[in-house]
């Protein structure tokens, strides 16, 4: 476990180095009177980023206190998995390709409004240097002494949320089954997995393992908070809609999902049953996952259904749309197939984004959304399978190096803020370091 923490806090730390590397550079441009590339502040889309949940970075002024401090300007932080930087080390395909990526961010514009890119501050190098080791894969063991890659970390809800394709085609190279995870729900990790590292890296995905708890079904069918550990067939079969929609989901990319019921001891075999009964109405595999008591002896049934859809059932995945098609396009493709959304509204700061993007001649990147992750919709109070509804469009980031432009929905924030109640409230430590309230 020491090597698995070592080496993951080592490439959230390169990449936060490496971003806010650039950061500095452009600041310094700014200010420079030799090699100024006459870069307008007002403009600088880049932002700093920090590895912690903090809403008073989302939006803050920059060198204040006279002209050794700078130029003052408006700036804003970003979490480092929500990072360009992170976004570019998971997209990246060799070193070379690192540097290029890294060389066509994106940065703002100048007074004559001509595109500014890191190229243009010579910074590549410099963010590859820093890079140079966490771009490698990290090779740890499981408690079982199986092997796991463990490389790259971009959330699911405001990045792409799945590791990178050096670390997938290395499992590839070695193995003859490789499971990876694409975070959060299947409307999020899966839908990005799919139509942006699959669709760029030609990877063909043969089955989708979507976990479900019925501590979540329960919660889908309208159980409060208190009552989520409360058996109740009549609830979880209505939060069964919400998973058979990520059921439809994955069968729109041609590929045939198993079902993994991630076991609770607040399960009741009468909840258990129900959701593998209705699953299998659908035609779907669904086993009980007993991972966490058992260790793999309990995942042995799920993965004897995993392998018989892959060696059984003939797909060949298709992504849900054309990187090249229209920008819009692509949006309300994931809003009406992903989400079952009506439509799309998109504010005016985004029509004026999407101009941007197509001055620019970024048309053709893939689409990336950042959207609340406990809804299909953008509004997290719409549980279950929600019909009706429109997503709204805030705002549109653009990730040139990644090649990928990020689409804003509802209320979603790149840096998240803390809770009214943060969990740091229930940990202790005591006098011989013994630490509770973990979890």
């Amino acid at each position: 476990m020491e090597d698995i923490n070592l080496h993951f806090t080592g490439d959230f730390n390169a990449v936060e180095k490496a971003n806010n590397l650039l950061s500095a550079l452009i600041d310094n441009n700014i200010q420079s009177k030799v090699n100024n590339l006459n870069i307008d502040p007002r403009t600088i889309l880049w932002k700093r980023v920090i590895d912690m949940n903090d809403r008073a970075l989302r939006d803050i002024t920059i060198g204040l206190g006279g002209t050794a401090n700078g130029v003052p300007r408006e700036d804003g932080f970003n979490i480092t998995p929500a990072s360009e930087v992170m976004a570019i080390l998971c997209m990246a395909t060799s070193f070379d390709n690192l540097k290029e990526r890294l060389g066509s961010i994106f940065i703002g514009f100048t007074f004559d409004k001509k595109p500014v890119f890191a190229r243009d501050l010579k910074a590549e190098n410099a963010m590859a240097i820093l890079l140079k080791d966490a771009i490698k894969p990290n090779l740890v063991q499981t408690l079982e002494e199986n092997p796991a890659i463990i490389h790259g970390g971009p959330f699911a809800n405001i990045a792409q949320g799945t590791n990178t394709v050096l670390a997938t085609k290395m499992g590839l190279s070695l193995s003859n089954y490789v499971v990876t995870e694409a975070g959060f729900g299947a409307d999020l990790g899966a839908e990005k997995f799919l139509n942006i590292k699959s669709a760029f890296a030609g990877l063909n995905p043969k089955c989708v393992v979507l976990v479900a708890t019925i501590r979540a079904l329960r919660h889908h069918g309208g159980a409060q908070k208190e009552e989520y550990n409360t058996p109740s067939l009549e609830r979880v079969e209505e939060g069964f809609k919400n998973l058979e929609k990520h059921i439809g989901n994955i069968r729109k990319f041609n590929i045939e999902p198993v079902v993994a019921i991630n076991s609770f001891i607040s399960d009741s075999e009468e909840e258990v049953n129900l959701v593998i009964e209705k699953c299998q109405n659908l035609g779907v595999y669904a086993v009980l996952s007993e991972g966490w008591a058992k260790g793999g002896e309990g995942t042995k049934e799920l993965a004897k259904a995993v392998v018989d859809v892959v060696e059984n059932k003939a797909t060949q995945f298709k992504p849900l749309y054309d990187w090249k098609s229209p920008v819009k396009e692509k949006i309300e493709t994931i809003a009406r197939e992903i989400y079952g959304a009506d439509g799309v509204i998109y504010d005016k700061k985004a029509e004026l984004n999407l101009r941007r993007i197509d001055r620019l001649g970024f048309s053709d990147f893939a689409i990336c959304m950042a959207k609340t992750q406990k809804s299909f919709s953008d509004d997290e109070k719409l549980i279950g399978r929600p019909t009706g509804f429109k997503v709204t469009v805030r705002e549109i980031e653009i990730a040139a190096g990644a090649q990928f432009i990020i689409p804003i929905l509802g209320k979603m924030m790149r840096m998240p803020g803390l809770p009214a109640r943060p969990a740091s409230e229930g940990m202790t430590i005591d006098n011989n370091g013994v630490i509770s309230g973990l979890s």
